[in-house]
């Protein structure tokens, strides 16, 4: 059994910086891939960012460079670091561990001045 809880979203101004945390119920990130992605409204989910439990880590083009995941086994927590955001981040961002099919409930993003 486990459980995903996202947090950190919000509304900021373009060149605004946000910390999204995964939080999970039982000690899963040890040994699991946990990824970020995100959907906006009209467009289909992308894979943001991944990091798996040997911390190999994966970012997508659009995101390298502003973004930075992170990891704590210890803390059952990855953190999604994002810098310089553009209005395109704007979207709904999830955390998921896809090889066991857990998602969390999601939290918003929204960059608008």
């Amino acid at each position: 059994q486990g459980q995903l809880v996202e947090s950190g979203g919000g509304l900021v101004q373009p060149g605004g910086s946000l910390r999204l945390s995964c939080t999970a119920s039982g000690n899963i990130f040890r040994s699991n891939t946990v990824a970020w992605v995100r959907q906006a409204p009209g467009k289909e989910r992308e894979l943001v960012a991944a990091i798996t439990s040997g911390s190999t880590i994966y970012y997508a083009d659009s995101v390298k460079g502003r973004f930075t995941i992170s990891r704590d086994n210890y803390k059952n927590t990855v953190w999604l670091q994002m810098n310089n955001l553009k209005d395109e981040d704007t979207a709904v961002y999830n955390c998921t561990i896809r090889g066991l099919g857990l998602w969390g409930p999601g939290t918003q993003v929204i960059v608008s001045s």
